[in-house]
């Protein structure tokens, strides 16, 4: 059984243009020390899959230098490895006018050369909003099993708040076999939407690109999936654990906020051989002074801690100040705080500065949000 991966860096930057002016989706910070990518990235290196290609759009300096050679997950090798594969001149493009791809099946055009150059039968695509710690192996035998030609993975809803509008609603029959597929309208009961994780044989996929650039198709669910729904053999796979997914700032702050929760955080970090692996640096450990007082919060390595920190997530190189009080936020890498100040439910980017005395404040709707380099 030979699969290789398939990953798009780009495809949700609109959600969250805060922290994808600078960075794309893929290499938004989360929980402490990771990036998104490392999810889908971990996913498929924790099931066997060594020929990995991740699709950029723009804004990949970061993301590049995060995967760097791949040696932190196993795929500096001369065989197979990832592959960074950015925007280039393809017939699709020509043809387009050289416009960069703003879809999931443009994208997918835009590596086509790279799909069909696959030795291997099945290739697994994967976007990078989505958080979860999934077992691909499982998913893949039963892609197999099931004679499918394409598998999408699912998951229950449990409110509407778990809904974005870009969502697909998913139907299938009792054996699976998907009987329906369409957008999220915003205002109907759903059951089960798709992850957007799939596992498609190599030959399927290479047909549908070829027959996407043939009719000017630009719409991977609607215009490839829905066209063929009772024709081809396209199945679900419902996951049933942990899943979050990065929609929005507002979405970021509520889930970055669930690590707190000990089932949250075990069901993505805490599984058995299934490892998140991320860009190791040596940092020392994290400093706390005898006045520091530290609650119900994740902190990384780095860190100096001189004030009150309550219900937050610090990420590496962070400098609490004497008499600071931060609660319900999230200080990215090397964000310094004066002596003095009070946060709540603020996100501070990159390399921010706090000056002293200052006292910012948002709401977990709406927190409050300060761009990387920024001194306040």
């Amino acid at each position: 059984m030979e699969v290789a991966g398939l990953i798009l860096s780009n495809i949700h930057n609109a959600s969250i243009p805060e922290l994808t002016g600078i960075r794309t989706m893929a290499s938004i910070p989360f929980g402490c020390r990771y990036r998104l990518v490392d999810f889908p990235l971990s996913n498929m290196v924790n099931s066997g899959i060594t020929n990995i290609g991740i699709v950029t759009h723009n804004n990949y300096r970061s993301l590049m230098d995060h995967i760097g050679t791949g040696k932190d997950w196993d795929l500096a090798r001369r065989s197979g490895g990832i592959k960074i594969l950015p925007p280039y001149i393809t017939t699709y493009d020509t043809t387009n006018g050289g416009k960069l791809y703003t879809t999931r099946l443009e994208a997918l055009m835009g590596v086509a050369g790279f799909i069909s150059g696959c030795k291997e039968d099945y290739i697994v695509l994967s976007d990078c909003d989505g958080i979860c710690n999934i077992d691909l192996n499982d998913v893949i035998e039963r892609h197999i099993d099931s004679n499918a030609e394409l598998t999408i993975v699912t998951r229950k809803v449990g409110s509407a708040e778990d809904v974005a509008p870009r969502s697909k609603v998913i139907t299938s029959d009792e054996n699976g076999r998907i009987t329906d597929l369409y957008s999220y309208l915003g205002d109907e009961e759903v059951e089960e939407i798709s992850t957007n994780i799939m596992v498609a044989n190599k030959t399927f996929l290479v047909n549908a690109i070829s027959e996407a650039g043939s009719y000017g198709y630009t719409d991977f669910y609607r215009d490839v999936v829905a066209r063929v729904l009772g024709k081809a053999r396209i199945y679900r796979y419902l996951y049933e654990g942990i899943f979050v997914q990065i929609t929005s700032l507002e979405s970021y702050f509520k889930n970055s906020m669930k690590l707190l929760e000990t089932d949250v955080r075990d069901g993505l970090f805490n599984v058995d051989q299934r490892p998140i692996y991320t860009k190791l640096r040596n940092s020392a450990p994290t400093r706390y002074t005898g006045k520091a007082k530290v609650t119900n919060s994740f902190v990384a390595d780095g860190c100096v801690i001189e004030g009150t920190v309550e219900n937050s997530i610090l990420f590496r190189g962070v400098r609490v100040g004497k008499g600071t009080v931060v609660k319900n936020s999230i200080l990215l890498q090397d964000t310094f705080t004066g002596n003095n100040v009070s946060l709540n439910c603020v996100i501070t980017d990159k390399n921010v500065v706090i000056r002293d005395e200052r006292a910012l404040s948002g709401h977990e709707s709406m927190p409050f949000f300060i761009p990387k380099g920024s001194m306040v």
